[in-house]
């Protein structure tokens, strides 16, 4: 019999265009992948949404910030806390779930994001802790929402908001 911390688990994200089911590798980002374990159980992401998409890039979420009725700007909050980084060997490809940070290696907190198409190059730059394994249609309807453009700005924004509604955590089939 494993005991809870050693049970495979895997995380069901809830969006506003289906659910994706992300399996953990906690062999290459332990750390990581307790941090956001622990913040979904916590329902740290219910009701966030994804602020920044770029179709051929990534799909971003996991700030509390875009959380309806939160004031701070959409990107720029976390858990309170952050996490070292446990940069790996894995490649940065679609499907890939990776911790966002700022230029600090060492200041993922809360967001994430999710690999639309392959981007090696950052590779052993941000903390890959794993993938999708169901709903590659929902990664792909995630990035084909239209994004802000023209007149300056941040042209990556939806034009409207794609909520993550929940994450739960659920044990691995």
């Amino acid at each position: 019999m494993s005991t809870p911390a050693l049970a495979k688990e895997n995380a069901i994200l809830k969006t506003a265009y289906g659910d994706l089911t992300i399996a953990f590798w906690p062999d290459v980002a332990p750390k990581t992948v307790e941090n956001f374990k622990k913040l979904a159980r916590a329902g740290f992401y219910d009701g966030t949404a994804f602020h920044r998409i770029i179709k051929g890039f990534m799909i971003q979420g996991g700030c509390p910030n875009t959380k309806v009725g939160e004031k701070g700007m959409p990107g720029t909050g976390g858990p309170g806390w952050q996490v070292k980084a446990e940069f790996n060997a894995k490649a940065h490809v679609r499907g890939v779930i990776s911790m966002a940070r700022s230029s600090n290696p060492d200041s993922a907190g809360s967001q994430f994001f999710l690999v639309h198409g392959d981007a090696k190059f950052l590779d052993r730059q941000y903390t890959a802790f794993g993938e999708v394994i169901a709903g590659d249609d929902v990664l792909e309807k995630l990035a084909n929402v239209p994004t802000k453009s023209g007149g300056g700005g941040e042209k990556s924004t939806p034009i409207e908001r794609v909520a993550l509604e929940s994450v739960k955590i659920v044990a691995a089939a």
